[in-house]
């Protein structure tokens, strides 16, 4: 140790230390995660542990589409986009599915981020190159960012409101500098950015939705597009990246077709007759009775129910909170008391279910227990600005017999809505500006109306009339965008890590933002408190205490009707497939299957030898759509 150094220790400059460690943090890595926690795979790692470098290429994967499409734009919020067209882009870093939020270098063969995240490098891979040759550059990724943030679907405005500039340092350098420090998600959230040729589009319209074949740098090409009905990729063989650590084991059938069913029950009729090879189930009923055919019962057909162990976020009955009828949380709660869940569950979803009881269900950011007093200390100042009972109860949905009496509940709820100025007249509820309460139901899923009809009856018993308006898909996700409904259907799926999307969802700033999340048409500063906090978190339990905080409060608003979510995947596929011997513990990985048959075998024994350890569950949380 030198002297200079011994003198450095001795009086405690705590500023040239800590110099010399923002200097070491800062240099080029390899990878980067959330709180600077070193990653999983070291900077000459090989490949990732759940994948099998030496698959064999080749093969059709046939998968199936729900509704139709009508656009090869996936980017802005304008049409239906095709499935899978993320096949079609390589992202600046690839994000690890076996750790809560590492990003490894793709385009970026090396990132540096500043050690108060108040800005993020990205070095290129000079290999880099879209599919027509021309090299990837910091112009690409500048366009990129621009052009989403002007012309793309408002999610990217909310997701990176905190980048101040993004600027070229050189060909291959690229720095994005934000508006505040301390946004630690922010520089990981970027590298995910999806990079778009900036020669290609300079001669065509970003702001159209078509079915015009895009230019990609990924490792499958469009090559035949019939609009509506079916779309396929074909691996493309001289793919820049195919040989990067990220990548080896990846994408290693030659063909992925997506072929499009209007309704889900056609569809698992399909795929029992062999005309799409992988099932992801959202049905209880379909998972329980639907499957059972020859296939199945001589081996074929393999159904797996895994453990899912991501959060699965909030699935629900939405309220648009724009309409004047809904603004009153008594009205809301009033509503929200005829659901009955127990008895749909007993009879209608083989008792498969549990309710959702948090925004982050699934998960240790969860509100299942009062707040504790690293919680309390967010919540004292909104005390008076949000419901009291955050600070003294525990949120939980009523629970019923499952015999389909709710006297108890409707009891409660038509004292709620008296309290709120209701009353009876003529066998309907009136409110007080003497209109009766009545609503519509947007949906497009046929088989989720045997779950609303019990409800619609439980309404109209205590005078509120609820129509069940459905609409294509088309119809449903344009007047989702244009706000157009009363209540819908609505899920919030949830990392393992949220962070900045969360603005998406309940922050006033996307509240009026066309094709936000933030369905409910929230704009409480109380909420935008507890979403620029938690977005802020400095370490994994500042995170959950935070998002415990957001979760209660949201919760007690009574903006939507908890619906129910299940703890595994229900996944079904022929045996035709052979999968890695481990997989990541936050996706099944599908795009590390590989073909090993032309057609599946009876009585073969795939599911103990082929299939390996079990497959974890997506990022993603599931849509039931009972």
């Amino acid at each position: 140790m030198t002297l200079f150094l011994r003198t450095v220790l001795r009086v405690g400059s705590g500023a040239l230390l800590a110099g010399f460690c923002l200097a070491a943090a800062a240099a080029p890595q390899h990878a980067i995660t959330l709180y600077d926690e070193a990653p999983k795979y070291p900077a000459n790692f090989k490949h990732f542990d759940y994948v099998n470098p030496d698959a064999p290429k080749g093969g059709t994967l046939r998968l199936s589409g729900n509704g139709g499409f009508d656009s090869l734009n996936p980017f802005i919020p304008k049409g239906v986009a095709a499935e899978q067209l993320g096949l079609v882009y390589d992202s600046l870093t690839y994000h690890s599915p076996d750790e809560p939020f590492t990003e490894y270098g793709l385009l970026a063969e090396k990132i540096e981020k500043a050690p108060d995240d108040s800005y993020v490098r990205f070095f290129l891979n000079p290999k880099a190159k879209f599919n027509d040759g021309t090299p990837v550059t910091a112009e690409d990724v500048i366009f990129t960012f621009n052009t989403l943030l002007k012309s793309g679907d408002p999610m990217y405005r909310n997701y990176y409101a905190d980048v101040d500039k993004v600027v070229a340092e050189a060909p291959l350098t690229v720095r994005f500098d934000f508006k505040h420090a301390g946004n630690r998600e922010l520089p990981l959230i970027i590298g995910q950015l999806q990079i778009l040729p900036k020669h290609w589009w300079a001669t065509r319209d970003f702001n159209k939705a078509n079915l015009e074949i895009p230019l990609g740098s990924g490792p499958y090409r469009i090559t035949h597009v019939s609009p509506g009905s079916n779309i396929r990729f074909e691996r493309n063989k001289d793919w820049w990246g195919k040989d990067l650590p990220v990548s080896r084991g990846y994408y290693n059938f030659d063909t992925i077709q997506v072929d499009y069913y209007r309704d889900m029950s056609v569809a698992l009729e399909a795929f029992k007759a062999g005309q799409f090879d992988f099932n992801l189930e959202y049905s209880a009923k379909d998972w329980a009775t639907g499957y059972d055919c020859p296939a199945l019962r001589d081996g074929r057909i393999i159904k797996e129910a895994l453990q899912n162990q991501n959060s699965v976020g909030m699935q629900s009955f939405a309220f648009n909170i724009r309409r004047a009828k809904f603004q009153d949380p008594r009205v809301r709660e009033a509503i929200g008391l005829l659901f009955d869940f127990e008895w749909s569950n007993k009879q209608l979803f083989f008792g498969s279910y549990k309710r959702n009881s948090s925004y982050f269900e699934n998960s240790d950011m969860a509100a299942h227990e009062l707040p504790d007093a690293a919680e309390l200390k967010l919540l004292e100042p909104l005390r008076g600005k949000i419901p009291e009972q955050v600070f003294t109860e525990v949120f939980k949905s009523p629970v019923t017999a499952g015999d389909g009496m709710i006297r108890e509940q409707k009891r409660k709820a038509y004292k709620l809505l008296l309290e709120a100025g209701y009353k009876i007249e003529n066998d309907k509820m009136v409110g007080p500006d003497g209109q009766p309460l009545t609503f519509e139901f947007m949906l497009y899923q046929l088989n989720l109306e045997r779950v609303l009809l019990p409800f619609m009856r439980n309404l109209a018993e205590l005078g509120i009339d609820m129509q069940i308006r459905r609409v294509d898909a088309s119809q449903y996700v344009n007047r989702l965008r244009s706000r157009d409904f009363d209540m819908t259907t609505a899920t919030w799926g949830q990392s393992n890590s949220p962070g900045n999307e969360q603005r998406e969802y309940w922050h006033s700033s996307s509240a009026d933002s066309p094709g936000s999340r933030n369905f409910i048409g929230l704009r409480d500063p109380a909420i935008d408190t507890l979403v620029e906090g938690l977005i802020r978190a400095e370490s994994r339990q500042s995170l959950i205490t935070h998002a415990r905080a957001l979760d209660r409060v949201l919760l007690w608003g009574n903006y939507v009707i908890p619906n129910y979510y299940i703890d595994t995947w229900r996944i079904a596929h022929w045996n035709k497939f052979g999968r890695p011997a481990i997989t990541p513990k936050y996706d099944f990985g599908m795009m590390t299957w590989w073909q090993s048959s032309e057609k599946a075998e009876g009585n073969a024994p795939l599911a103990a030898e082929q299939a390996g350890s079990d497959p974890a569950p997506q990022d993603a949380a599931p849509k039931e759509t009972e």
